[in-house]
């Protein structure tokens, strides 16, 4: 066996680990079923503490047979494999050493116990009543579940305590409303049984108690002080994120420098065009609730079209459908914007579809306010030729290491990219409105940028942050807050948006210098997207076959 079959065969074995290790996010990525696990639906995690050290010891396993390997001999596809697989087994180790997840963020619980339901009813991938059977085992093992998470919350962060109480008493409607109505929409031969139906709704009303519980524990730390108030993880901690988990290789000021120069780029921007924006007709708004639906799918076939006459990228056969359908009252309290669901590396089925949010004429939500006055630069995000083609494409490549890297940075970054890719050749060209509304999310998610370092690396506190989105961000004072909140919950995730963005312009540029008369922008779109979803650093590399620069030049 040569060494990098051996690397191979340690990925394979050590990503197979961890999805056993991790339930739901097995479920997620639609691997239902393994010899090993084939109940994998009906379970949760396992976050006791001889769980986690059972994880920790075969984490230092791992990474010990991953130095034997070595890169000797490797040519650049194989020491490129021999670094990403290394950033894999450092994200495991950032978590355990630095983030401590388990200890601090009881985030992590309710989280697995909603979306340990979602990942059952999202997609149709067995029959109803199948799933619904699981929901209810994962409905039973809730209460001992979170009894776990009590006794590993010796003092959980402050921020996260109180984001995770808004959100167990949340689990309402989603454990009610989106269970009944999988049921209720079941052909005949799909529905539950009697019995089953009174196990579900047994099981629903002891894991909403045990959440409720959950929720009053937390409010009961809070006001007794037991809880920390730092949340931030410290340059030094940031910086080791930066180069060894997202193969960044950038500084966190050079970061918040890029933030900077795109936040004055699009408020520029905005000012040049709003004059011809306001005086230039608006189209008339939808009528209802499936007109609204129809414009979002007949625009997906708009943007395909754009696509391909302008020679921008190709579409390959075996792309699964895109649709578009309204957001469940249930996930309201949790994605008032909508969200995307892309097909999952183990998917069967290559369908992806967005959530929207209901119609409403005189709407207070951004997103949906966006997507009213015009959806294609939000679609184009989420669809074709954003995330659904993106991570379809990605689903494709059969080296293990590089199909389950999942790398946000160059996720987030193209279906950014994509947004003023698309006004840049020309597609807003009838709509100044619509070019206002691709720089006005250039300056959020610019925004975003400095907040995430500054939480991170222990610069700013909550409030300086907030006054950061509203001032520069131009946000309200709610949307403000939430946007830090999440910055300061999720740290190094709000940056991926922009600075994925930037170096695939960088590169862009690069590759068009070195091929001259020659290039194609569809040649480079399809090859950079064929890589699947590594780092950007990572993938200009492969293109150039040169080692990256260390930053920006």
């Amino acid at each position: 066996m040569t060494r990098h079959r051996a690397l191979l065969d340690l990925a394979a074995e050590f990503y197979e680990g961890r999805l056993d290790e991790f339930p739901v996010w097995s479920s997620d990525a639609g691997r239902h079923s393994t010899p090993k696990q084939p109940d994998i639906d009906s379970r949760l995690a396992d976050y006791s503490e001889a769980a986690q050290a059972r994880r920790a010891a075969g984490l230092a396993r791992y990474r010990e047979r991953f130095a034997a390997i070595g890169t000797v001999g490797f040519d650049l596809d194989q020491q490129v494999d021999h670094r990403l697989f290394g950033a894999a087994l450092e994200r495991a180790v950032f978590a355990d050493e630095v983030l401590k997840r388990e200890s601090r963020d009881p985030q992590m619980y309710v989280d697995e116990c909603l979306n340990g339901i979602f990942s059952l009813i999202k997609k149709d991938y067995a029959p109803a009543a199948d799933r619904l059977r699981r929901a209810t085992a994962r409905l039973r093992a809730m209460p001992a579940f979170l009894e776990t998470g009590k006794k590993n919350l010796a003092r959980p962060v402050a921020l996260y305590a109180r984001l995770a109480t808004e959100s167990a008493r949340a689990a309402e409607p989603l454990f009610v409303e989106s269970l009944d109505a999988l049921d209720a929409a079941a052909p005949q031969g799909q529905k539950l049984s009697a019995a089953d139906t009174k196990a579900l709704h047994e099981a629903r009303a002891t894991a909403l108690k045990a959440l409720s519980e959950f929720a009053d524990w937390l409010d009961a730390k809070q006001k007794t002080g037991a809880v920390d108030p730092r949340f931030a993880m410290g340059r030094q901690n940031y910086e080791r994120w930066l180069a060894k988990v997202a193969l960044l290789p950038l500084s966190p000021d050079q970061i918040v420098a890029i933030g900077e120069t795109e936040l004055a780029r699009s408020r520029a921007t905005q000012a040049w065009i709003a004059p011809e924006a306001a005086r230039a007709p608006h189209p008339a708004p939808p009528a209802n609730q499936e007109e609204f639906l129809r414009s979002y799918e007949a625009n997906t076939a708009g943007i395909v079209k754009f696509l391909t006459s302008h020679e921008i990228l190709s579409i390959p056969e075996g792309i699964g459908p895109f649709s578009c359908r309204e957001l469940p009252r249930a996930f309201k309290p949790t994605a008032p914007g909508g969200f995307m669901n892309a097909p999952g590396p183990f998917d069967t089925d290559p369908s992806g579809f967005y959530f929207i949010p209901t119609y409403d004429p005189h709407p207070s939500n951004s997103y949906l306010k966006w997507a009213i006055e015009d959806p294609r630069p939000i679609l184009g995000h989420e669809g074709i030729p954003g995330h659904h083609y993106q991570i379809s494409l990605a689903n494709r490549v059969a080296n293990p290491i590089r199909r389950l890297h999942d790398d946000g940075v160059f996720i987030e970054g193209w279906a950014f990219y994509t947004e003023e890719m698309l006004d840049r050749a020309g597609m807003y060209n009838d709509r100044p409105d619509t070019r206002v509304q691709v720089m006005q999310l250039l300056r959020m998610r610019a925004a975003r940028v400095a907040v995430d370092v500054r939480l991170a690396t222990g610069d700013w506190t909550f409030e300086q942050g907030v006054d950061y989105f509203m001032k520069e961000g131009g946000l309200d004072r709610e949307a403000a807050e939430g946007e830090t909140a999440g910055a300061a919950a999720n740290p190094g995730y709000k940056i991926q948006y922009l600075i994925g963005k930037w170096q695939i312009q960088r590169l862009l540029g690069r590759v068009r210098d070195r091929e001259g008369a020659s290039f194609s922008l569809r040649r480079f779109h399809d090859r950079l997207i064929s890589y699947g979803s590594l780092p950007v650093a990572v993938i200009e590399e492969l293109m150039l076959g040169e080692a990256a620069e260390a930053g920006p030049s």
